[in-house]
């Protein structure tokens, strides 16, 4: 089993081997708190890094919201030593991509070069992210930009469920806002404000740089030092992991956002426990039996059985003190009412009976197929990388993740369906999107489903 070493126990200036697999896997704790995690891939040409920062919009405060992915955005619009069209050309010339996102919990700012071109890519993440000017007329350029952003999510129905549903199911609380934030927030946010969040939040104890690829962690080391230069000092520790336990408030269960869609689009789910419980292998499993594919319980039933939607899957969302297992299904608004009902049906069946020995190996399996595949290139072992090492503060081998998925029984599967779904109360929403102007033209199996 690989060593399991918490980055912020680890001491300033030091390196650690934290795997001596297929990939060897290293850690150094820089001065001021910055981490960096490398995992070397012989045999490839490539080299994906990732600067993660440990902020994302459940850190902002409601006035701001938005702020966090309004920066990701501003942060590419120029440096002191460049601006965003060099940005553009510099990684271009080498047929590298750059790019960011921004989540709940984190934001990364990456890029994807030949191995040759690693000094290249170091020097414009950390340039982009440590020394952005953020100038007043790009703050402008950019605030049109998101609003565009924000307008495309509104006419996509999907996306504007998923923002519906996590509104409703986690209230009042920051993981139920949006990442892009309102067209009111946006349009009223002012550029000290932005800078202060800039300022304030990007700091190297919050980040990681984590990088996969043909390189060597001393090289590494070597460029991210000389990069930042004095940056990297004082003897700040880094950032824990989140911990603790979300509260929420009280909403109504079921949302309806009324839209002239040729479809219904229903989303419906339940709060789980966040990503330090020890039963998130089980809820995997859970969800890749449930929704997670072709042979999926709700897959086979609502589709392949009965043909009453094109699209229905499950997905996990896991944060550090909250997440939640929801249920999409597309359909006809005419048969909302029977595609409900049958979702009931089969949460309800899996609440008192469980799973079968054959549908569990076959989620297991699922499970380690996609783990094992999804690390055929670099990016996908650096994103492992950055979101282990901010999520948890340590690193988990793959072997180690299979092992752990491994050990899930039936039994376990059993025991969280049925914590999670009988009886789930006051820890379920329903949200749907399409032709219905009032909550009372939609039909009663939606009620009923999560009673």
């Amino acid at each position: 089993m690989a060593r399991q070493i918490a980055g912020h126990l680890q001491p300033i200036g030091s390196t650690r081997t934290l795997d001596s697999g297929s990939g060897v896997v290293k850690r150094t704790v820089l001065p001021g708190g910055l981490r960096v995690i490398t995992e070397s891939v012989p045999g490839v040409r490539s080299a994906t890094l990732g600067l993660w920062v440990g902020i994302g919009s459940r850190d902002e405060q409601p006035r701001v919201a938005g702020a966090a992915h309004y920066l990701e955005h501003l942060l590419f619009k120029g440096t002191a030593r460049r601006d965003a069209t060099q940005i553009a050309e510099e990684i271009d010339a080498v047929g590298g991509e750059m790019n960011a996102f921004t989540a709940k919990e984190h934001t990364c700012f990456y890029a994807q070069v030949l191995d040759e071109d690693l000094e290249l890519a170091v020097d414009l993440i950390t340039d982009v992210v440590f020394q952005a000017t953020c100038a007043e007329t790009d703050v402008e350029t950019e605030r049109r930009v998101v609003l565009e952003e924000i307008a495309m999510r509104d006419d996509d129905p999907e996306d504007l469920l998923h923002e519906t549903f996590v509104r409703t199911i986690m209230p009042g609380h920051p993981l139920g806002r949006s990442v892009l934030g309102t067209e009111q927030s946006i349009s009223d946010m002012a550029p000290a404000a932005l800078r202060g969040f800039y300022r304030r939040r990007y700091r190297p104890h919050q980040m990681v740089l984590a990088v996969a690829g043909n390189v060597e962690h001393k090289d590494v080391v070597r460029l991210v030092r000389s990069a930042l230069r004095d940056r990297l000092s004082g003897s700040e520790a880094p950032t824990e992991p989140r911990a603790g336990r979300a509260r929420f408030g009280r909403s109504p269960r079921l949302a309806l956002h009324s839209d002239d869609t040729e479809q219904a689009h229903l989303m419906l789910g339940v709060r789980t426990p966040g990503r330090h419980d020890d039963r998130r292998y089980t809820l995997s499993v859970l969800n890749a039996a449930l929704g997670g594919g072709l042979s999926s319980r709700l897959f086979q039933e609502i589709r392949e059985r009965r043909g009453l939607a094109y699209q229905v899957y499950s997905s996990v969302a896991s944060y550090a003190d909250a997440g939640h297992l929801d249920v999409y299904v597309g359909c006809q608004p005419d048969r909302l009412g029977e595609v409900a009902g049958v979702v009931g049906e089969v949460l309800a069946e899996v609440a008192e009976h469980g799973l079968t020995d054959a549908e569990v190996a076959r989620a297991k399996g699922q499970l380690r197929g996609g783990l094992v595949l999804g690390l055929e290139d670099t990016a996908s072992r650096m994103f492992r990388l950055g979101k282990n090492e901010l999520n948890y503060g340590r690193y988990q081998s793959v072997s180690d993740t299979v092992s752990r998925i491994d050990e899930v029984t039936a039994e376990d599967v059993a025991e969280l369906a049925r914590t999670l779904l009988r009886r789930p109360g006051g820890r379920s929403a329903v949200a749907v999107v399409g032709p219905y102007a009032h909550t009372d033209e939609l039909p009663d199996e939606l009620h009923e489903v999560m009673a």
